[in-house]
């Protein structure tokens, strides 16, 4: 399903909450800021030496302990999670977070303060168009020791739906949907985050809870409460009085929801997965998430579509007159039959442009290349990517005819498929580097049947023929 072109956004202006950090107990600032087209989101800490900056990107992810932690070169980042989650949840794809320490502050545990600031400040429309990967088939991850599985189903926008199943009394099964996005903030933003009372415990016992009363998180009691753990939870939530209501959670908080939990858990697979770096078009069904499983599988998905995206076949319409046919390259290029190795070009811009070859079998190599198995030399599909990029080099001086150009160097060459009699190859170049002093860089790709052939980086000297 084609959809019309969506836009990139930011946000209008800054904006700052604050609060304290679950994990330091100490009063945390963040600073939402507006960001450039296709920066995407990423965390500065203005509370060290030279603001050092971590991209929310999944292979930063270090540890999901207690929420997703990220590292880059010893500067981490904790519990990003929820401040991620609001920026997808109302559509923002370029922001700076500023922080004054490691952490975002808890707030109540929801992603709802954090979407309320970012209103706050306003969304602006930016002129580049926003990227977003389609889901064409079922991407799944499976967590063998704890059982939890994601999946990414086609769907024609972003829907997730979380089933979780704590195997407890108090808190057993539940779901939670989000159909659309756009639903986030009315449906899900307000969602907090909860424990179970043995996992309270546990962080009383070793002193790991310092973000304040507690009163940030809904505390199913699934067990017996003593008497010494009465007492550290009325030191810890600052009451005179601990109780358990019927539902069997703590007095310190009401439900929003019934099902508060698989919502919150919802939300947390949002602000995992905004850590591929990219938007999907999919739907994403999590059956006992967790942070793990969530970054595990925001991992996957990011080296897939790097790979897809590497790999992806150029389109264009064979029906169009090609941009420049086999004759007005030969005004262009040196080389002539037998050793003219592109027939048409395709598409031409500043920095890249697209050829192709009908590959037949009056190829003259395959006398000799092999005698009953035909196979295309890969140098010379090499050679054919290098005249294809010739032309893109060419066409920056006014006089083409007087140049010829020479291989410098070529680097990363792989060659991934055969190219036989009958195929059609396409060449891909692109500009690494501005063309400067006559030398050339670019990233060749070669494909054939919907598959890449050959990659290598090319470097060429343009030389005028008067000087040779």
């Amino acid at each position: 399903m084609n959809k019309s072109v969506v836009k990139q956004r930011t946000i209008g202006k800054e904006v700052s909450l604050t609060g304290v950090g679950l994990h330091t107990g100490k009063e945390v600032t963040i600073t939402f800021k507006p960001a450039p087209e296709n920066h995407g989101y990423s965390f500065v800490r203005i509370d060290l030496e030279g603001h050092p900056e971590i991209e929310a990107d999944a292979n930063f992810v270090v540890n999901t302990q207690r929420g997703t932690n990220l590292e880059k070169r010893g500067v981490k980042i904790q519990t990003s999670e929820h401040v991620l989650a609001a920026l997808v949840g109302l559509e923002v794809d370029n922001c700076i977070m500023e922080l004054n320490a490691s952490e975002p502050p808890i707030m109540d545990g929801s992603s709802k303060y954090f979407v309320e600031a970012i209103e706050k400040a306003g969304i602006v429309e930016q002129e580049a168009e926003r990227d977003e990967y389609v889901v064409t088939e079922v991407i799944s991850y499976v967590d063998e020791e704890s059982g939890s599985e994601i999946i990414v189903m086609p769907s024609d926008e972003y829907q997730v739906t979380t089933m979780v199943d704590f195997g407890t009394m108090v808190l057993g099964t539940q779901n939670a949907s989000l159909k659309k996005i756009s639903d986030f903030k009315d449906e899900i933003a307000n969602a907090r985050t909860f424990s179970f009372l043995h996992e309270i415990e546990m962080l009383l016992e070793h002193g790991l809870i310092k973000g304040g009363d507690l009163n940030n998180a809904i505390v199913y009691v699934d067990k017996e409460l003593s008497p010494n753990t009465m007492e550290k939870l009325r030191k810890a939530f600052g009451k005179d009085n601990i109780s358990v209501k019927p539902n069997g959670i703590l007095d310190n908080l009401t439900l929003h929801y019934p099902n508060e939990a698989a919502r919150h858990k919802l939300l947390d697979v949002i602000g995992d997965l905004a850590l591929i770096g990219t938007r999907i078009r999919g739907k994403v069904i999590a059956n006992k998430p967790g942070h793990h499983v969530n970054t595990q599988f925001a991992k996957k998905l990011s080296k897939r579509i790097k790979i897809e995206r590497r790999n992806k076949v150029p389109k264009f319409d064979i029906n169009q007159p090609p941009v420049k046919d086999v004759n007005e390259i030969m005004a262009m290029l040196p080389h002539r039959p037998p050793f003219l190795l592109v027939d048409k070009i395709m598409e031409m811009t500043e920095t890249g442009v697209v050829g192709l070859k009908n590959v037949t079998m009056n190829e003259p190599f395959f006398v000799g290349h092999f005698p009953g198995a035909p196979v295309m030399p890969g140098v010379l599909i090499v050679e054919a990517m290098a005249q294809t990029g010739g032309i893109l080099a060419l066409s920056t001086v006014p006089d083409p005819e007087n140049y010829l150009t020479f291989f410098m160097k070529i680097n990363n060459v792989k060659f991934k498929q055969q190219v036989n009699p009958g195929d059609t190859l396409i060449f891909k170049l692109e500009l690494i580097t501005p063309i400067r002093r006559g030398i050339v860089h670019m990233q060749g790709n070669a494909y054939a049947n919907g598959k890449l052939v050959t990659e290598a980086e090319l470097m060429a000297q343009m030389v005028k023929t008067k000087n040779l």
